[in-house]
C-alpha cells in the first residue's frame, strides 16, 4: 500500500469568524492511501490555535511510510492503533490517515463504512448551517442566502450577542444553536441562557475557555439551556471529565485523532448519558463524508464545512438544507476531483 499527500487551499465564500480569528482561505492536508486499484480519502485542516500545519501534518506522516508499505488488507483499528504509536503528538495528521483508512477498507469491502459497522441510516440527525460573526446586517444576509435550513448555528463572543439573536430570529422560525467559543464567563452564559431560551435556542456550545472547570461546572448547574463541550473535550480521556460539566459533547475528528477514536469517545459518553454532536471544521467533502458515516451515532451535527467553501476539490457526501445524501461512492463516499 501507499500514501500519497495532496495539499489545497479552500476559498471561503465569505470571510468566516468566530471570537479569536476570521479567515477567508482554509489550507487542508489529503492523505490518499491506495493499494493499486483503490483509492481512500482523508482529510485534516491546518488549524492556528492547535499549532498545525500542512508542513507539521506531513513531517509526521513521514513517520508512518513503512507501516502503510507493509500493510495490503486494511483494517482500520488495528491500523489506527499501529498508527497512533508512531503519531503520538499529531492527532490532525492521525485522523487524516485514520479517514483515508476507513475510506479505502469500504471500497475494498464493497459496502459503506456505516454499513460496515453494522448502522442504519434511516434516522440520522440534520445538520446546521453555522453563520460567523459579522455585522449584524451581514449575518442576517448570511441567512439570507442558504434559507430552508431547519438549524443554524450561531457563532457569538462579541460585546451584542444577545441583540444578534433577537435580529437573526427576525428573519427565520428554524432552531438555533450558540457558540461562544470560549468567550463568556460562567455568569454570562447563566444570565444569556434565560433570554436565549425564549428565542428557540437549542443549546449552548463551549461559552467559557477549557481551562475554568469549576465555573463551567457553576454554568452546568444554573443555565436553562444545554450545554455541549467543544475546546473542553478534545480527547478520548476528555469525556469522563466533562461528565457533570456539560449536558453533552462535540467531537471534533481532527481534534480526536479520526473515526475510530470518535467511536469510542460516543459510545462513552452515551454510557455516561451524554448528548453527542460531531462538529467540523471549513473542509472539503473529504472530511464531511467521513463525519457522516457516524450519523446513525448522533444527537447532533455540524456538517456543512463543504458548504462554507465556493470551490470543492472533491465529491462525496452533500447536504440538501441540512439532510445528507450518501454518495453512491462505497467507503466515505469520497472521490477526488
Amino acid at each position: 500500500m501507499k500514501i500519497v499527500t495532496h495539499s489545497f487551499d479552500l476559498p471561503l465564500k465569505h470571510v468566516f469568524t468566530i471570537s479569536r480569528e476570521s479567515i477567508s482561505t482554509q489550507p487542508s492536508l489529503v492523505v490518499e492511501l491506495t493499494d493499486g486499484t483503490h483509492r481512500g480519502f482523508g482529510e485534516a485542516t491546518t488549524n492556528a490555535y492547535y499549532g498545525v500545519t500542512i508542513d507539521s501534518m506531513c513531517k509526521s506522516l513521514e513517520a508512518v511510510q513503512g507501516l502503510v508499505a507493509a500493510t495490503e488488507q486494511i483494517e482500520p483499528e488495528p491500523f489506527w492503533q499501529a498508527a497512533s504509536q508512531l503519531l503520538p503528538d499529531d492527532p490532525f495528521a492521525l485522523c487524516a490517515l485514520d479517514e483515508a483508512a476507513h475510506d479505502l477498507w469500504g471500497k475494498q469491502q464493497g459496502a459503506p463504512v456505516y454499513q460496515l459497522w453494522g448502522l442504519d441510516a434511516a434516522q440520522i440527525p440534520d445538520s446546521c448551517f453555522t453563520i460567523g460573526i459579522d455585522e449584524i446586517p451581514a449575518m442576517v444576509q448570511k441567512i439570507q442566502e442558504v434559507p430552508g435550513w431547519p438549524v443554524y448555528k450561531i457563532k457569538l463572543g462579541t460585546a451584542h450577542d444577545l441583540e444578534i439573536i433577537r435580529e437573526l430570529r427576525q428573519h427565520t422560525d428554524a432552531v438555533f444553536r450558540v457558540d461562544a467559543n470560549c468567550g463568556w464567563d460562567a455568569e454570562q452564559t447563566i444570565r444569556n441562557s434565560v433570554e436565549l431560551k425564549k428565542l428557540n435556542v437549542e443549546f449552548i456550545e463551549q461559552p467559557l475557555p477549557r481551562e475554568n472547570r469549576d465555573d463551567a461546572k457553576h454554568a452546568f448547574e444554573n443555565s436553562v439551556l444545554p450545554i455541549i463541550a467543544d475546546e473542553s473535550c478534545i480527547s478520548e480521556t476528555d469525556v469522563a471529565l466533562c461528565h457533570n460539566h456539560f449536558h453533552g459533547i462535540n467531537i471534533k475528528l481532527v481534534k480526536c485523532g479520526g473515526l475510530t477514536p470518535a467511536r469510542r469517545m460516543i459510545a462513552e459518553a452515551h454510557k455516561l448519558d451524554m448528548k453527542v454532536m460531531v462538529g467540523c471544521m471549513v473542509e472539503s467533502s473529504v472530511g464531511i463524508s467521513a463525519i457522516a458515516q457516524l450519523l446513525p451515532l448522533l444527537d447532533y451535527v455540524d456538517m456543512d464545512g463543504a458548504e462554507l467553501i465556493s470551490k470543492d476539490v472533491a465529491t462525496g457526501v452533500k447536504l440538501e438544507q441540512g439532510r445528507c445524501q450518501f454518495a453512491s461512492e462505497n467507503g466515505t463516499g469520497a472521490q477526488l476531483l
